[in-house]
Formats: structure tokens, sequence, C-alpha cells
């Protein structure tokens, strides 16, 4: 009877340290959190989040000029005296101005998973439609900038002469003999023909000269007060003003400006520090150019990290990527300051500073941390 009581009284305790043993192991455990790559991270019920990388869209303002000589360039100097003209068409290139735009996307190389067996309370977690977590300033996701696709747009005009001739032809009149039979006699009866003769390039720049004085002289008077008729407001000048450049661009030439917006999107990586990175070729003969080219040179990017971060590395980080080991901490980055320069061989075209998360250090904070708390 007494053996019978010890053994249940045995029972009763060892049922009760086993009950008090298993709540504690549940009690305590944690919650696992591994790099994605790692095959023993990925279980049944994960959460699987990714760190963000920034990516640059550099947007390049440029701008063509076409220098067309005038149709009447050859007399320039015998009609009007000018000497400074275009003698012979040219196109030549210019950068105007660079915008760099950064937006956050996915990094497929930082992807994590979390598994946990117990209640997983935290808002760091707060994950956006890219699949990103949270980084401790939540207030940089409030505003979305939207990328610029196009590589390439233009404001291409079409630019023509117009002769400046009130007419291109003159009448010039003959007189021309046909032969009728008149009482058995053939007489020659004059009649006269009338035909049309192009005017030769000589005669229309002289045209052309002309009319150019004639509105330089009716400005003149206008502007003296010395015309018969004086305009109310500046309206006929606009116009005289006008009219006068086209003339002159008879002679002169003409200079056609188009504008173009090209776009280069770069990814930086750990891999560029130090080593410049070839944007695209430019030539001030002939613009951006795909590859290599004999003209011109290269356009390149420098990313310069002013290590705002190395100095966090002291926080304890994963050791090994093994099942036996457990991990209770998030892993999320802290973007770096660097220091972003655009070269044209020894002219710095841009230069700021922007936030990277590449160049930044990953690192760890506890699993249950709330934002704000």
């Amino acid at each position: 009877m007494k053996t019978l009581l010890k053994t249940s009284i045995f029972v009763v305790v060892m049922f009760i340290i086993t009950a008090c043993y298993s709540g504690r192991q549940l009690s305590d455990s944690k919650s696992v959190i591994l790099p994605l790559s790692d095959s023993s991270a990925l279980r049944d019920g994960c959460i699987i989040y990714g760190l963000p990388r920034s990516v640059f869209t550099v947007v390049v303002d440029m701008e063509r000029t076409i220098g067309k000589p005038g149709p009447y360039s050859q007399y320039a100097g015998d009609l009007l005296g000018l000497t400074d003209i275009i003698q012979s068409e040219f196109e030549s290139w210019s950068i105007k101005g660079i915008t760099v735009k950064a937006h956050d996307e996915l990094d497929p190389s930082q992807l994590y998973a979390i598994s946990s067996t117990t209640l997983f309370q935290t808002n760091v977690l707060a994950l956006r439609k890219e699949g990103l977590i949270l980084d401790l300033n939540p207030a940089i996701y409030h505003s979305n900038e939207h990328q610029t696709n196009n590589n390439e747009t233009g404001n291409i005009q079409y630019h023509s002469f117009d002769l400046g001739s009130d007419e291109y032809f003159q009448l010039q009149r003959d007189t021309a003999y046909k032969r009728m039979n008149v009482d058995s006699t053939f007489v020659r009866i004059p009649y006269i023909v009338e035909k049309k003769k192009k005017l030769t390039l000589a005669e229309l720049a002289e045209k052309a000269a002309k009319r150019l004085m004639d509105l330089r002289d009716g400005k003149q008077l206008i502007l003296t007060g010395e015309a018969t008729v004086f305009p109310q407001n500046d309206a006929a000048i606009i116009e005289i003003n006008r009219l006068e450049k086209e003339y002159t661009e008879l002679f002169t030439g003409k200079l056609i400006n188009d504008s173009f917006t090209f776009s280069y999107q770069v990814i930086p990586t750990k891999g560029m520090i130090g080593k410049p990175v070839t944007l695209f070729q430019f030539s001030d003969q002939t613009g951006p150019k795909s590859g290599s080219t004999i003209a011109g040179g290269a356009v390149t990017i420098d990313f310069i990290p002013e290590h705002k971060t190395k100095d966090i590395t002291v926080v304890n980080r994963y050791q090994a990527k093994s099942e036996s080991k457990k991990y209770d901490k998030l892993f999320y980055r802290v973007p770096d300051v660097v220091n972003i320069k655009i070269n044209k061989g020894s002219e710095i075209l841009f230069d700021s500073r922007k936030l990277i998360y590449q160049f930044g250090e990953v690192i760890q904070l506890p699993a249950n941390y709330i934002i704000g708390k």
C-alpha cells in the first residue's frame, strides 16, 4: 500500500515538473530571423521581407545647335558689307544641366525570413508594396517619387529660308511674226509673246538687300518721329525687327537650337567605389553616343562614401547559418552619406550628397522593437 502511494506521488510530481518545463519552453521560445539564402530559414508560415537599395536616374538636358548658311551668303559682303557669316553647315552639342533623381526598390540580395512560435509584435515591419522593411525614419515613405522612363525626348524644329523677294519671276516680252495668206499674198503679222523668266540668285539677293535697307530706313523714321503716321504702340517696331532679322539671316545664315533630354539609370554597388562608371559617351560634334566613340569622351559618375556608418559595426551580427543557432533580432539597413560627382573629362557637371543604402551597414535591432515607443 505504501509502495503504491509513493508511486502515485512520484507520478504526480513528475507530471507537474514536466508541465512547468513545457510551459517554460513555450514561453521562452523566440523568433528566428535568418537570411533567405540559408535553406533552413524558409518554413511554413514564415514572413519574408527585404531591405531597400537606392537606384538613381540621371537626367541630362542637352542642346543641339545647327548652323545653316544663308542662300545669299556669297553676296553678303558686296550688298551689305557683312563678313562674319556662316559659310558652311555645322552641328554642335552642349550639356545644359544634370538632375539626379533617387528612388528605393527591393534589394534581391538582402531577403530575410522570420519564423516564430509565439506572438510576434512589432511595427518595424510596416511593409510597403515593394516588399521593403520600413527603416527607423518612416516619414521618408510618405512621398512617392516616380521614375522617369523615357530615354530620349527632344524638341526638333524644322526651319527653312524664305528668299524674301516679292517676285521670283519677271515677264519677258518679245515680238514674233506669223505669216498669213491675204489675197493670195503672204503677209508677216507681228504679235507680242510674253514669257516668264526666273530671277537669278544675284537678282533675288539684290531685291532682298534693298528690302532690308527699306525696313531699316522705315524703322529709323519711326524712332526719330519723322514718319507721317506714327504708331500708337510698339507693335510696328516689333514686327519690323522680326522682318529685319529674317532678311539679315538670308545673308548671314541661321542658327537652330533644339533641346533634348536623356535619362540613364544607375544602381550603385560597393564595387563602384573609387572606380568612375561611364554613363555615356559625349561628343561636341555628334552629341551622346552609346558604347565607345573616337570623337569626344566619356561622361562618368563617381561614388565617394563618407563612411558615416562604419562605427556602428560593433553591433552583434549573425556569425553562422546553422539550424541550431537561433536569432531573435531583425536585420535592417542604415544608409550612408555618399558624394556623387558627374564629370566630363576634367569638367565637373554635377556634385551633390545623397543617401545610398548599399554603402551603409546591415545591423540588427530587437524583434519586438516598437517605433515611436
